[in-house]
């Protein structure tokens, strides 16, 4: 199973939404959302982090080393 990690800012690409909305089928999806950012619409089962409250740099560099794709938007 693949897994992703999707890193979303302030300043997202629109074309991150279609892409996380729509994941390759079986994939682990994590989305770490940076500044404070509302997540954008999501697939069911995608695990979402805020950097700060929910995670803090030593684990968000961890979850970079454990992915198989890390996507920053």
């Amino acid at each position: 199973m693949a897994r992703y990690l999707h890193l979303v800012g302030a300043d997202t690409n629109p074309l991150a939404a279609p892409v996380l909305a729509h994941p390759e089928p079986g994939a682990e999806v994590t989305v770490v959302l940076l500044d404070g950012v509302e997540p954008p619409a999501l697939p069911e089962g995608a695990r979402v982090l805020r950097l700060g409250p929910d995670l803090d740099y030593a684990r968000l560099l961890d979850l970079i080393f454990e992915a198989d794709h890390v996507i920053h938007w």
